[in-house]
């Protein structure tokens, strides 16, 4: 039956549209909800191949063994505790004090802290991104089927950590993750106070905690300490098209408390001992950064990273997963949410700002990895930007659901396509996971053997003992370079106790 009710006398919403009868809930039953139940399962159950992703790194994660720079911090932490290697790093190596607790909290464990750590930072990434959409969907006045924040945090998780060139060391290498995996979850967790945020106390505690997170930034990662500080700046930019009132001056101050919080680490870095001799050692001054020739060949390296990035169809999963979330929001009375004209703006300014960081990230790498900077070698390096990636294209997605849902009334086929490419951007990178679990367990056995032998030669007294190099995901072992590089030869040897380690390869070498 045709409504009869005069539009005039229809009120309106604050947003201009005329509010139906059936709304108020006074003349006709509310929804039906089992159709919204059922809506829940599917997406739970959507949410199973990236969980299931996540729970099977976690596990093959037993079967690490540290390797490279770990042979250099267990012996450290284990004579001389956190301290020591924070006064190593501050004064001899790189200057990165907050990276040396993180580096100090899982070496103090020493083996087992490396199987432990992919499991408890894929944890630690699952529910900061889990926390972070449900808050930001709050935030915005956003309903959603239960099930849907997850999908979104699992998704998001899965591509950020397994979408990768090198999973090895974006996921299991304790030390890369600490330097360029974590320190974007962590910028991510800084977000959760600031969207909470309802009463001056509130307020005030965000701003607190985005000035002391900046600092830990700055000691952190000097790549994500760059990215933050972009999207920062790009966020006080842009919240000067915000309606004025206490919102748009909490936002501008939590934004000018974090830039100063990165600035302030970035000083205590920049500074000390440790950064200065890294600098000299790599030969990556201020001259060198800025060099045409330097600033030229960092473009075409990150014009390769992104040409990399781009092509790989699994970060279709994100658009997918952002797309259902556009689909399936609602206002609190029901209706599909309005497309501001601010929001696309918002996420080309996104855009823009993960462009110019990247590039920037990429400036400040090139004197140490050359031309390597842009190979799947240097991969871990591309994951301080990459989670801003991965949410741009979630956002990208929602923006396209919402417009989608708008102008079509039936989504359930579009709905059905985004299932299924969440669920084939999980394939590729569990074959691939599966394929680095079977290196994983070779080398535990041969790396368990090798243990043995090293401790029970060192009992006996021994001082020089041959070391079987046990090479995975190009990961430096010593006598690498055909035997010229010893490194980190003389680490193994503090962690056994003895004065040097040879090539078992060289027969001649053996004792």
């Amino acid at each position: 039956m045709p409504d009869s009710t005069p539009e005039s006398s229809v009120p309106e919403r604050p947003d201009g549209t005329r509010r139906r009868e059936a709304d108020s809930g006074r003349n006709e039953p509310g929804p039906d909800p089992r159709p919204r139940a059922r809506t829940s399962v599917r997406l739970i159950a959507l949410s199973l191949p990236p969980l299931a992703l996540l729970a099977a790194a976690a596990w093959f994660g037993r079967s690490v063994r540290p390797g490279a720079d770990d042979w250099c911090f267990l012996p450290l932490v284990r004579d001389e505790g956190v301290t020591g290697i924070v006064h190593r790093f501050y004064s001899e190596d790189n200057g990165r004090v907050a990276n040396a607790v993180l580096v100090g909290a899982y070496a103090k464990f020493q083996v087992a802290g490396h199987q432990w750590f992919g499991a408890v930072s894929g944890v630690l990434t699952l529910a900061v991104l889990w926390a972070l959409t449900v808050l930001v969907l709050r935030r915005v006045r956003l309903t959603v089927p239960r099930g849907l924040p997850l999908l979104v945090a699992a998704m998001s998780t899965a591509l950020f950590l397994f979408v990768t060139p090198n999973t090895y060391k974006t996921f299991y290498w304790p030390a890369a993750s600490v330097s360029h995996t974590m320190p974007p979850v962590l910028a991510c967790a800084a977000l959760l106070p600031f969207l909470a945020a309802r009463s001056r106390r509130g307020r005030s505690a965000a701003v607190a905690c985005v000035l002391a997170a900046g600092l830990v930034l700055g000691t952190l990662s000097e790549e994500t300490a760059i990215v933050v500080t972009v999207l920062l700046v790009t966020a006080l930019l842009l919240s000067g098209r915000a309606p004025t009132g206490p919102g748009r001056r909490f936002v501008r101050l939590w934004c000018a408390a974090g830039v100063a919080g990165v600035v302030a680490g970035a000083l205590v870095l920049l500074t000390s001992p440790g950064s200065n001799a890294r600098r000299e050692r790599f030969g990556a001054g201020r001259a060198s950064l800025v060099a045409p020739e330097s600033l030229a060949a960092s473009l075409r390296g990150f014009a390769e990273i992104a040409h990399s990035v781009l092509t790989t169809w699994s970060y279709a999963g994100a658009v997918a997963v952002g797309v259902l979330l556009g689909l399936l929001c609602r206002r609190p009375d029901g209706d599909p949410p309005t497309l501001p004209a601010r929001w696309p703006s918002a996420v080309c300014a996104g855009a823009a700002a993960l462009l110019v960081s990247g590039y920037l990230c990429t400036v400040i790498t090139y004197p140490v990895f050359q031309d390597r900077v842009s190979s799947p070698g240097a991969g871990r390096l591309w994951n301080d930007y990459l989670l801003a990636y991965v949410a741009l294209l979630v956002g990208a997605g929602a923006l396209l659901g919402v417009a989608a849902r708008r102008r079509a009334r039936w989504t359930a086929p579009l709905r059905a396509v985004c299932a299924v490419l969440c669920v084939l951007a999980c394939f590729g990178p569990a074959v691939a996971l599966l394929g680095l679990d079977t290196d994983l367990r070779e080398r535990a056995t041969r790396w368990d053997a090798q243990d043995r032998r090293l401790r029970e030669g060192a009992d006996t007294g021994a001082r020089v003992l041959p070391y079987e190099r046990l090479v995975i995901s190009q990961m430096l072992e010593p006598f690498s370079r055909q035997g010229r590089s010893y490194w980190p030869g003389g680490c193994v040897a503090d962690y056994y106790r003895i004065e040097r380690v040879t090539d078992a390869t060289r027969p001649s070498a053996r004792p």
